[in-house]
């Protein structure tokens, strides 16, 4: 596959993700833009971190709800135009959110498991 063919897959794959790819909120690389903004950047790479750290960290329930809140808290700031996000901090809160999920996820998966047994 060439270059800009796996580009053009990648671009279709992070809309289909649900992202909105809108150029100002997203990371370039060599001129290239990432297939998706930056806030879902850190949501994919949280919940990798989130699901590959579960056997080591298991975050409680009160917790999950409070990072979540984190980039929802960024979210609402934003859109309501009380102070404009960053690239930054969309990544981070991305980041700290997705790894709630990514816990909540696996967390949810093994309790069904235990249940079916």
């Amino acid at each position: 596959m060439s270059k800009g063919r796996a580009y053009r897959a990648a671009m279709t794959l992070g809309r289909l993700s649900g992202c909105h790819q809108l150029p100002e909120r997203s990371f370039f690389w060599h001129g290239q833009q990432f297939p998706v903004c930056a806030r879902c950047t850190g949501v994919f790479l949280g919940e990798a971190v989130g699901v590959l750290s579960f056997a080591w960290v298991r975050l409680p329930v009160w917790c999950i709800v409070l990072m979540c809140g984190i980039m929802l808290l960024d979210w609402g700031i934003q859109a309501l135009g009380i102070k404009p996000s960053t690239n930054l901090r969309r990544l981070l809160t991305g980041f700290i959110c997705g790894f709630a999920a990514g816990q909540l996820i696996l967390m949810v998966t093994s309790k069904i498991i235990q249940i079916l047994k």
